[in-house]
């Protein structure tokens, strides 16, 4: 392997229970905690849950066996919400990696002490709160 670089525009975000509105996609998605002002069609993201990726992350999300661990991780009125960003399958896992080993949500196990992969940087931008804009993982 040799360093590589990523770009990576996240979409979203999209409330949880609102099945099937996901990218049917190859990516790597957050989950969020969130504050829903559904009158202003608004979220305000309070915390990261979890990071993850899949060849098609609404068919994931939506069967993904961590789901209730999401839900016990909210406060009063708050819900889940997501985010999304396009990744080729190639390297969906080394850019997921990256993203947990540099921001260690509390739900994740893999990839959050050791990184298997040669020097990454990520570059984020969109909707990718509580990510960072640049970084570079090397361990």
């Amino acid at each position: 392997m040799a360093a590589l670089t990523f770009n990576q525009k996240f979409e979203g975000y999209w409330v949880d229970g609102i099945e099937g509105s996901l990218p049917k996609k190859s990516g790597v998605y957050c989950v969020y905690e969130c504050i829903h002002n559904v009158k202003e069609k608004t979220v305000k993201i309070e915390k990261l849950i979890y990071i993850g990726e899949s060849e098609n992350v609404d068919k994931r999300i939506s069967n993904h066996e961590k789901k209730e661990d999401w839900k016990k991780q909210l406060k009063n009125d708050r819900i889940i919400c997501y985010s999304f960003t396009q990744v080729e399958n190639d390297h969906r896992t080394r850019v997921e990696a990256s993203l947990i080993y540099q921001h260690k949500p509390e739900l994740n196990e893999e990839y959050m002490d050791n990184f298997p992969f040669d020097k990454t940087t990520i570059i984020t931008e969109g909707t990718n709160a509580m990510l960072d804009a640049f970084f570079t993982v090397n361990e």
